[in-house]
């Protein structure tokens, strides 16, 4: 299989790739082949696939005592990962996380990538579960992505956390990492969170991968800030297509973001969430015209389980 960095240096175009959810528990694979084989049209070089932890509950048992009962909603990644390999002959990129896994589970994980010929990961710490305020890492886990990064790094030296294994072999992964061009929300200030990005890269992170933004001028700014302090590795733009109008607050809220007013103003003016839609496909369209025009190295989309409007996106762009 390819790495994400080689698809880019041995390309001369702005390439194309998006991030999919895998279907919720009860779903079956067919859901998750559908949204897929239409955006294989514009021949994406890799696929994002994203991982939820798992959630928790507490149950009370018959003596009065509460039982915590984790709740996993969705199908593995190492899982369907195997399964768009095997139905599309294409490079996945899944997500690996710190929230929810200790260091051993991490390593097992990444094993059994390594044993399916997958070489690229996308490391990053995920959020906090529903039920805390703040992220709590899994006794024996990791904290941050960088000590996440670590790990993966000395696994490709050959460094298994049982120091007994003799001749191990190295794993080769190439590792990409979130960054933030309007600043990650627990980060104290802009600068601050530039240093914890450009310490993931000096780690071994090879290339980044935005948060969605909604204003080509914030990731323009973020990808010159970054040069400034010494990042030197692709900063690869993502992009989400606006699609209900709840999207107005919940996206704000959840990913700490801004809207642009235009944007706002449009989508308020429609009457169905199909105009919606269409709003969010032609602002989209717009955004990639002019990051292409600029020469970013991959245009990346997050399609949230649904493929209709990037395949619009898509069909104008490539």
């Amino acid at each position: 299989m390819t790495k994400v960095v080689d698809y880019i240096n041995s390309s001369k175009e702005t390439l194309f790739s998006f991030e999919i959810l895998p279907p919720m528990k009860g779903q079956g694979i067919q859901n998750l082949f559908n949204a897929v084989e239409p955006l294989m049209e514009f021949k994406p070089k890799f696929v994002d696939v994203t991982y939820h932890r798992e959630e928790y509950m507490y149950k009370k048992r018959e003596n009065g005592l509460l039982e915590k009962v984790a709740l996993r909603k969705r199908p593995g990644t190492v899982g369907i990962c195997a399964a768009l390999m095997n139905r599309f002959h294409i490079d996945t990129v899944p997500h690996i996380i710190c929230g929810g896994f200790t260091k051993e589970e991490t390593e097992n994980a990444l094993i059994d990538l390594q044993f399916l010929g997958i070489d690229n990961v996308l490391a990053l710490r995920g959020d906090a579960i529903k039920t805390e305020a703040r992220f709590n890492p899994l006794e024996g886990g990791h904290s941050y992505a960088s000590d996440l990064i670590e790990q993966i790094n000395s696994m490709n030296k050959g460094d298994y956390l049982n120091y007994e294994v003799e001749n191990a072999f190295p794993t080769d992964f190439c590792i990409g990492v979130a960054g933030y061009p309007e600043k990650h929300f627990e980060a104290p200030n802009f600068n601050v969170d530039l240093e914890y990005l450009k310490k993931k890269v000096d780690l071994g992170a090879e290339y980044i991968v935005t948060q969605m933004f909604f204003d080509n001028k914030k990731y323009f700014e973020f990808v010159k800030k970054c040069r400034e302090i010494g990042i030197t590795v692709p900063i690869i733009p993502g992009l989400k297509p606006l699609s209900t109008m709840s999207q107005l607050t919940v996206l704000p809220s959840i990913f700490h973001i801004d809207l642009p007013c235009e944007l706002v103003a449009a989508a308020k003016a429609c009457k169905t969430t199909q105009e919606v839609r269409q709003v969010g496909v032609e602002w989209c369209i717009e955004q990639s015209k002019e990051l292409k025009q600029n020469n970013v190295p991959c245009l990346h989309y997050y399609t949230m389980g649904k493929s209709d409007n990037v395949v619009k996106i898509a069909s104008e762009i490539f």
